[in-house]
């Protein structure tokens, strides 16, 4: 099981694990914003995960790709795999909209991340932990 870097623990919420990767939600009411973390040692780039993990990566972002849309009604969906501050692989999922703060521009440093209150963080989890019920290898956090 691989360790999180300090700064996705401090910006982030666990929410779950997929087969491969942890699901994290990114502490910014600005977007609805998931992190998927392939729960690997010392990976920093996808080339270096084996071809069936490359392959289960992509379903689990698919998944919540899918997600991002269907639930919380995306109109884009941003995918990226930065790694210049995190160097652990780690996939970023931002719902988008033309409305949103810092379209269409990318949302890196854009406007100051804006915390969610208590009610709204637990409404979002439990939509979120709804939607992935019953997906196949989803155990959520507990």
């Amino acid at each position: 099981m691989a360790e999180l870097h300090p700064q996705l623990q401090k910006d982030c919420l666990l929410l779950g694990q997929f087969e491969l990767c942890k699901l994290l939600l990114m502490n910014d009411a600005n977007y609805p914003w998931f992190i998927l973390v392939p729960d690997r040692q010392g990976i920093t780039e996808i080339y270096q995960l084996t071809e069936q993990e490359q392959q289960q990566l992509m379903r689990e972002s698919s998944i919540m790709a899918r997600l991002l849309v269907r639930e919380f009604h995306a109109e884009k969906v941003n995918i990226a795999a930065l790694g210049n501050i995190v160097p652990q692989l780690h996939l970023h999922h931002i719902g988008r909209y033309h409305a949103d703060p810092a379209w269409p521009a990318p949302v890196w440093g854009v406007c100051v991340a804006q915390a969610y209150d208590d009610e709204a963080l637990q409404v979002l989890i439990d939509k979120t932990l709804e939607a992935l019920r019953g997906q196949s290898g989803f155990i959520a956090a507990g």
